[in-house]
């Protein structure tokens, strides 16, 4: 019993084939880069994301259907607001890393003692009311991505998000048992805009706008779908995905968090997925930037003609010969959260090159990976034996052996290096059978290969380096959310 799975991520949307045995094929991609308008804006097109989805999707169909059931995982906490009658955008969607809302966020907090983030869903989707006729705003349609593409693909049927993705919006009841009747008022946001929450595995309607029409079976925000996706159903067993930025997120279990605020060490409670109306949780710790770095590299200072070549050049030297980089381009999220930190290379000497600077770089975000592991170790109380990567940064080889050594835990690398579409896969394959429960899950998972940690790196310079790094812009560094 095949699942078709939507994967739409922030510059780039995938529909693929997810089979009974847990490999991929079929893959369909296709580019969907948002805009930017303004310094801190990020925009995009719903209108164009929903004709590249059933295109996509129909794509993959043509190549490898019939499917019995469709999942759909999605970047979290992008803003999409439309009119129900008709079906339109009513304004251009605002991405998760958009930053309009900044000093909305601060002005909440002070003024009615309510915490948002900038990327939460919460304050974007004020800000789009705010630029429309208010009187209008009962026959209008709030949605993340996922609702979005429910939405289009059940022809309009479908109102629908899970709580993995409704939990980060700012917007649900703390335990996520519903809405949050109370933070509504306060935004003026009519109830009956929120679309209505269903279980992140199971059968919510049929996707009409497809071949065949296979029932819709599972909703999942990418970072909870990469948790599953990796096998992590079992109390104290965590993921982290380095792309851009880098996610760490560790399974907690069925009891809810006593807030939904950060934590004390700089994690965030999550959703992880609810099956069967069962809510399961976990804990996510957040890095800004990582494969952004190697980017830079590429990019703008030359250094390498290709992300994949930064193995290769750091490999070549031994050590980074005491050159350390804190990987802060964009601030430094968890534990400290500091947003106006900048990445800093400190160490340099007449014999530093081009191995030990790029080396640096890729033991700077490794260091940052292990920051992360001590953040949610001390949040949770959960000892993290050992590290599910997935990412693009799973393949470079030095990397993920800097990773084992700065945490000093076991890495074992996904056999997908997107392991989100496998676990929006596997939702919905629990709905319709293909696998019968979480055991089965737990079971398929199969690592591509393990690292075993060698010589630590040096944690104490790191945590010098890293103070050096902090507060370089003192009034980003005063925000806090």
């Amino acid at each position: 019993m095949s699942i078709l799975v939507i994967d739409v991520g922030t510059s780039s949307l995938r529909a693929a084939i997810v089979r009974p045995d847990s490999t991929v094929g079929e893959v369909q991609s296709r580019a969907t880069p948002p805009d930017s308008p303004f310094p801190g804006l990020v925009e995009f097109d719903a209108a164009a994301l929903a004709e590249t989805v059933v295109d996509a999707a129909q794509a993959a169909l043509a190549a490898g259907g019939p499917v019995d059931a469709v999942g759909i995982t999605n970047q979290r906490a992008s803003t999409i607001v439309w009119d129900r009658t008709s079906g339109a955008p009513v304004a251009p969607a605002i991405g998760w890393q958009d930053l309009r809302t900044v000093f909305d966020c601060l002005t909440l907090a002070s003024e009615k003692g309510l915490r948002f983030a900038p990327n939460q869903s919460a304050t974007k989707l004020v800000s789009i009311l705010q630029g429309l006729d208010q009187s209008d705003a009962a026959d209008l349609c709030f949605g993340t991505v996922d609702s979005w593409v429910a939405w289009t693909l059940s022809g309009g049927r479908l109102h629908v998000t899970d709580r993995s993705n409704a939990a980060v919006t700012g917007l649900l009841q703390p335990d996520g048992s519903a809405w949050d009747d109370e933070v509504l008022d306060a935004l003026a946001v009519p109830a009956s805009m929120l679309p209505a929450l269903v279980d992140s595995s199971g059968l919510v309607g049929e996707a009409s706008a497809l071949r065949g029409a296979p029932p819709i079976a599972a909703l999942i925000g990418d970072q909870q779908g990469s948790l599953i996706g990796q096998g992590c159903v079992r109390r104290g067993l965590a993921k982290i995905t380095f792309g851009t930025g880098g996610m760490l997120d560790v399974y907690t279990g069925p009891s809810a968090p006593v807030s939904a605020q950060r934590a004390e060490h700089g994690t965030f409670p999550i959703v992880a997925w609810t099956v069967g109306g069962s809510i399961a949780w976990g804990q996510e710790a957040i890095m800004l930037s990582a494969g952004t770095n190697v980017e830079w590299l590429v990019d703008d200072l030359g250094m390498l003609s290709a992300p994949a070549e930064s193995d290769e050049v750091a490999a070549s030297c031994a050590d980074s010969g005491g050159v350390v980089y804190v990987p802060a381009l964009l601030g430094l999220g968890t534990p400290l959260w500091d947003f106006g930190a900048r990445g800093t290379l400190l160490g340099l000497t007449r014999g530093s090159g081009r191995p030990e600077v790029v080396r640096a770089v890729l033991e700077g975000v490794a260091h940052r990976g292990a920051d992360l592991v001590e953040a949610a170790t001390a949040d949770t109380g959960l000892a993290i034996e050992a590290l599910r990567v997935d990412g693009g940064m799973s393949a470079n080889a030095t990397f993920v052996q800097a990773l084992a050594d700065a945490s000093q835990r076991t890495v074992e690398l996904s056999p997908m290096i997107e392991a989100t579409t496998l676990g929006a896969g596997y939702l919905a394959g629990l709905a319709v059978g293909t696998w019968t429960g979480l055991d089965d899950v737990a079971a398929a998972w199969r690592p591509r290969r393990s690292l075993q940690p060698g010589p630590p790196l040096d944690r104490e310079r790191w945590a010098d380096a890293v103070g050096r790094a902090r507060s370089w812009m003192p009034d980003l560094s005063a925000l806090d959310f």
